[in-house]
């Protein structure tokens, strides 16, 4: 492989099941970014695969994926049915209950990237799946720990030095910060931005005055939900993603 390349990659191949890291061969605390694309929910056992991810991951490290969830609790119907199974919809999570869940194993709040309605054409599925309505959702949790002594606010300002993004750089649909502006930022955000693999694109300090804007308030992901739903409605945007991110029945 490294000879078709022509130079030696810095990466190993290991066999194993997501809910179990550490048997495959993942050393807790050694990996500082974790990607994956539409493969959790297909976990029977999802709380499993992000402990195992949060043992794996330095302290600072991510976990930046792609999924599919629902906007309500499936019932055992939907859960069971292996056509639903094999589509995704139906290891689909609440998104309460996943963002709960990632607060309960350590993560900080999660934050969002994308939001995609995805669309389900199939009849029988539709009449299978009721009410439920489904979303690819690009979530990035960061193993960071939101606590100082100082309560901010924070000015957060991105230097520009990030591959690829030499004028601005997106954290979360809230927050893309153009480089060399000065942005207000809550604790949280403030943690993120100083304590995890991002620090050194960043420089955060306690902002003493009140030059700049209020710190943007994190949208809940149910009001982006419903901005995915008048994306599908109108035809544009949001709903167009969805169709790339995770699969679409």
């Amino acid at each position: 492989f490294g000879k078709i390349l022509g130079y030696a990659p810095k990466l190993r191949f290991v066999t194993g099941y997501i809910e179990k890291l550490e048997e495959a061969g993942v050393e807790s605390e050694s990996v500082d970014i974790c990607i994956s694309n539409c493969v959790i929910n297909l976990s029977p056992n999802k709380r499993q695969v992000l402990e195992g991810v949060y043992g794996s991951l330095r302290t600072g490290g991510e976990l930046y994926f792609s999924d599919m969830y629902a906007d309500r609790e499936l019932p055992e119907s939907v859960r069971s049915n292996e056509v639903l199974r094999g589509e995704g919809m139906g290891g689909a999570l609440f998104v309460r209950d996943f963002e709960q869940m990632a607060v309960d194993i350590g993560f900080a709040r999660p934050r969002v990237l994308a939001v995609g309605r995805i669309a389900v054409h199939d009849p029988e599925l539709q009449q299978m799946v009721g009410n439920a309505n489904f979303y690819s959702i690009t979530y990035r949790l960061f193993k960071v720990q939101e606590s100082s002594a100082d309560n901010g606010p924070f000015a957060a300002e991105y230097l520009g030095t990030i591959e690829g993004h030499k004028d601005k750089y997106e954290l979360d649909v809230d927050h893309v910060f153009e480089t060399g502006t000065p942005m207000r930022v809550d604790l949280g955000t403030a943690a993120i931005l100083s304590s995890s693999w991002l620090t050194r694109y960043f420089a955060v300090k306690p902002q003493a005055s009140d030059s700049l804007k209020p710190a943007t308030q994190i949208t809940p992901t149910e009001t982006l939900l419903d901005r995915a739903d008048q994306a599908a409605t109108s035809g544009c945007g949001a709903a167009e993603q969805a169709s790339t991110s995770c699969c679409a029945s």
